[in-house]
Formats: structure tokens, C-alpha cells, sequence
């Protein structure tokens, strides 16, 4: 019975292919939007954009508070990083 489920459910190998694809790619995404070590560095380029002129106080603090809401976490999530566990 297993291997007629197996056979009748082959053609839908390439989509769940895809699903597992897309999942893989959220969990990087995701678990590189909440490292600490990228939100300092993006912090820190801020700081330079900021000393070099590229940048004025208001796109600064807009930008800076951007990226420390990454931190936060989200109302319909429970976990402090935002991720999923």
C-alpha cells in the first residue's frame, strides 16, 4: 500500500520540492534579520553615513529605528527574536 501511495504521489515531488525550498530560504532570512552581529554592523554603517554627510538626523533615526525593530518582537509572536521555534 506504501508503495502505491508513493507512486500516485510522484508528481507532486517537485512542489513539495518548492514548499521545502521556500521554507529553507524564510528560516535563513530570518535567522539573519534577528543576528545581533548584522544589526551592529548596520548600525555601525549608519554612524559612518551619518559622519560622512550621506545621511541627515531625521533618514538616520528613521533608519536606525528600522533596524532595532528587528529586534523586537512581533504582537503575534511569543519568541523574543521574532523567529519561529
Amino acid at each position: 500500500m506504501g508503495l502505491l501511495i508513493s507512486l500516485l504521489s510522484l508528481p507532486l515531488a517537485p512542489v513539495r520540492g518548492v514548499v521545502w525550498l521556500g521554507e529553507l530560504i524564510q528560516d535563513q532570512v530570518e535567522q539573519q534579520m534577528h543576528d545581533p552581529a548584522d544589526i551592529r554592523r548596520e548600525l555601525d554603517e549608519l554612524d559612518e553615513a551619518v559622519a560622512a554627510g550621506r545621511l541627515s538626523e531625521q533618514e538616520y533615526r528613521q533608519a536606525q529605528q528600522q533596524v532595532l525593530n528587528r529586534m523586537l518582537p512581533r504582537p503575534d509572536d511569543s519568541t523574543p527574536t521574532g523567529s519561529k521555534e
